[in-house]
């Protein structure tokens, strides 16, 4: 197993690449309990906290695929680097101003957002031409699902320790001052310089035009949604138990199981079309959310918890390899902004949902929710398997290193290509 992903991280670029993206990806995967510490510590309510970081979600959501297609048009140096240091710009004017104006502390967070750099999708598209073969592909979309579950763990601890150092407003500047670091580290590769997008088709709906990535979309609203509402249902289990560090247990447990489940995954090649392979994988992942409801003693509860996330990591990273394959030539970065902005969206949607469930009929309401987006994001799949089973594109030809036409690869692996 770590002799596939070793394979990975010796290629050239392919660790500082990772580690880059991981990195500038700091500020947005801390963003929100970042902006909830620095709002209480100013005096702020509860209530302010929640809608600034609703907002900063939001706005981000608005962002990714805009600036993915801006990536895809102009390259990543262009777009990624200053679209960073406006993020980072947007976070420090609310760390400086604080809340003498309510309207200028909004507007900070929407900058902040709205400008979040989409190094994730980038990651993604710069991988072909890093790694060449499409197996070492795969094993980095499984090995990036990984290393994401690892960011957001240790990212909010980062924060808290900077606050308890320094202070809510300090812990917003060093962390976003990390994220332009982390950024800047990707676009002064070599990959991110040269690679460019394959030639695309103008049209207004971009990415969005592929029916197929319309389903895989849909599909992942609902594996969102279910994460989301777990966030609410694990607080409210964490109530009825009288332990605050009870919601900390279960969200390890719910991590530790996507570290898991991502390193089995990328640690064996499969055969088979992927979109089929996800199918499993989405039942997989619903059956695991199911017993949640049951919701029995804190062992019990923690067990079923790491349990319900084996199959996280490997539907991203599966997710992944349909992305490739079905977004429009030219469009990859934006295709992959598209997934991030969709799950966000959907985990957003099973926070709001999983409040009122809990009101209504207790905790085991709020973990039904996230059963039924297991089994919505599973019935999606299904009754699009049509239109998932034809890929958006036919391979292509690229060029080698000489200069000669290559073989033509598998769908996706000449979406990006070198200059």
């Amino acid at each position: 197993m770590a002799a596939g992903y070793l394979d990975i991280l010796r290629a050239r670029h392919a660790a500082r690449l990772l580690t880059g993206t991981l990195v500038g990806r700091l500020p947005n995967g801390t963003a929100h309990i970042a902006i909830v510490l620095f709002t209480r510590a100013e005096g702020g309510s509860y209530t302010l906290a929640g809608a600034l970081a609703a907002v900063y979600g939001l706005a981000t959501a608005v962002g990714q695929p805009l600036l993915g297609r801006a990536v895809d048009l102009y390259g990543q140096p262009r777009v990624q680097l200053p679209a960073s240091v406006l993020s980072a710009l947007g976070m420090a004017l609310l760390a400086v101003a604080g809340f003498g104006s309510l309207p200028l502390a909004y507007a900070a967070v929407v900058v902040a957002g709205v400008f979040t750099p989409p190094l994730e999708g980038g990651l993604r598209a710069l991988w072909p031409s890093v790694l060449g073969s499409e197996d070492r592909v795969h094993r980095a979309y499984a090995m990036d699902a990984v290393a994401q579950e690892v960011m957001f763990t240790i990212g909010p601890l980062l924060v808290t320790l900077l606050v308890s150092l320094w202070s809510p407003a300090a812990a917003l500047l060093v962390i976003n001052a990390i994220g332009v670091l982390g950024a800047l580290s990707v676009v002064l590769s070599e990959p991110s310089r040269t690679w460019r997008s394959a030639p695309r088709e103008a049209h207004w709906l971009g990415a969005l035009r592929s029916r197929g990535l319309l389903a895989l979309l849909g599909s992942f609203f609902f594996v969102g949604m279910a994460l989301g509402s777990i966030t609410v249902a694990g607080v409210a289990y964490a109530d009825d138990h009288g332990r605050e560090s009870v919601y900390g247990w279960l969200m390890a447990a719910l991590g530790l199981g996507a570290l898991i489940g991502g390193a089995l995954y990328g640690a064996r090649q499969w055969s088979g079309p992927p979109e089929r392979r996800l199918r499993v994988i989405v039942a997989l992942l619903a059956l695991g959310y199911l017993p949640l409801m049951l919701t029995p003693g804190v062992v019990a509860m923690t067990v079923l918890a790491a349990v319900a996330g084996v199959f996280l990591a490997p539907a991203i990273a599966c997710s992944f390899i349909v992305v490739d394959r079905h977004a429009p030539r030219g469009t990859v970065t934006e295709a992959f902004s598209w997934l991030v902005t969709t799950f966000g969206v959907g985990a957003a949607a099973g926070t709001a949902v999983a409040g009122p469930a809990v009101e209504l009929g207790g905790t085991a309401w709020s973990f039904a929710v996230a059963g039924a987006g297991g089994v919505a994001a599973l019935i999606v799949l299904l009754s699009t398997g049509r239109v998932l089973a034809v890929p958006g594109h036919s391979a292509v030809a690229v060029r080698g290193p000489g200069g000669d036409r290559d073989d033509a690869v598998e769908p996706g692996l000449g979406q990006g290509r070198q200059a």
